[in-house]
């Protein structure tokens, strides 16, 4: 959010798939969230990051902004330059954003994982001159659908466990096509399928940059109460944290936390401070490139749950897992034995 002024993700499409040239289109929208107040957009641009398993000496990449302004006013330019546009309290506006990536010398792009777009923008207004930008992730790998050969791990006594690979997860992602795509084919009656939650965040558009970040006092005085290993033990952590569960809440989790340690009980900051509080995974917490975002813990985790199930006909749980044989189930369909799913998740199979 950009001082009253907030960017979507937008949606997109793969319109060119060459062997040596991608080209991907997405419509993303301004909104003027103020009452009253006129905000100006005069300043959009794009920053371009490719991750690849080869060497991308040879491969370029080029962004394209086209303004797409209610009634074409002020029309586009030919030169690429954004003329600044003026957005009226609760009124928006769009734009094209166009990539294109391709390999000068014309060899194939199939090793090519992901790109991830930053598209800064500029909100003038009542506040000043205020910076700001949107981040997002778009795919350019998938894997196979069906794997030849799928590598089911045994769990004594309990039966077998099989880690599946997706490609890498965006806000563009549905949680049912995905179950769809890559789980549904390996399962047979009486199978759990077990989502890890911060997939689910992800495909929710719940992650951040700490650059959009402005950590006050409280944040910066909280954080300092978490061991370093903690996700809220840097400011940008506890100030999302904050932004979620309010600044009193966390203010009021941290005394009653510090009193309670003093008398031997632990836990009670995140009893307090509410679920999110243990979900957040600070930078470095998840794979690249999340791991320059702060990833929040989903939201509507048992209706997700419920309908996951009711689509699919399959046991569905959400959960959090991790390399220290900690497993916390966070929404489960009614069919799941909990004993049985933190069993069979204890070693982290996933890896």
């Amino acid at each position: 959010m950009g001082d009253g002024l907030v960017l979507t993700r937008g949606t997109w499409s793969w319109d060119v798939c060459e062997p040596s040239r991608y080209q991907l289109c997405g419509t993303m929208q301004f909104f003027n969230i103020t009452k009253r107040n006129e905000l100006f957009i005069p300043e959009v641009q794009g920053k371009v990051r490719i991750f690849s398993r080869d060497i991308l000496d040879d491969v370029s990449s080029k962004i394209q902004i086209i303004p797409v302004h209610p009634g074409e006013k002020p029309k586009k330019r030919c030169d690429g330059y954004w003329p600044a546009y003026i957005t009226r309290a609760g009124e928006s506006t769009a734009m094209q954003v166009i990539l294109d990536i391709q390999s000068s010398r014309g060899r194939q792009l199939h090793g090519l994982q992901a790109v991830r777009l930053e598209l800064e923008y500029v909100c003038y207004g009542p506040h000043g001159r205020s910076s700001h930008a949107q981040h997002l992730v778009l795919p350019l790998s998938f894997p196979p659908v069906v794997e030849s050969n799928p590598q089911w791990q045994e769990i004594k006594g309990l039966g077998y466990v099989m880690p599946i690979r997706t490609h890498l997860l965006s806000h563009l992602d549905d949680p049912l096509q995905v179950l769809q795509t890559y789980a549904l084919p390996h399962c047979k009656a009486g199978d759990m399928i077990a989502i890890g939650e911060t997939p689910l965040a992800i495909m929710q558009g719940r992650f951040r940059h700490p650059r959009g970040l402005q950590p006050g006092l409280v944040a910066k005085l909280a954080c300092r109460c978490f061991l370093p290993t903690s996700s809220l033990a840097t400011a940008c952590g506890m100030q999302s944290l904050i932004d979620i569960s309010g600044r009193l809440r966390v203010i009021v989790a941290v005394i009653i936390a510090v009193i309670a340690r003093l008398m031997g009980i632990r836990g009670m900051f995140y009893r307090i401070a509410g679920k999110q509080a243990r979900l957040i995974d600070d930078v470095s917490g998840t794979l690249p490139p999340y791991d320059q975002y702060i990833t929040l813990g989903p939201i509507h985790v048992q209706a997700t749950v419920d309908a996951l199930k009711a689509k699919t006909g399959c046991e569905v749980a959400v959960v959090d897992a991790n390399d220290l044989r900690q497993v916390q189930i966070l929404a489960a369909s009614h069919g799941i034995n909990d004993k049985v799913l933190q069993a069979a998740l204890r070693d982290n199979p996933a890896g």
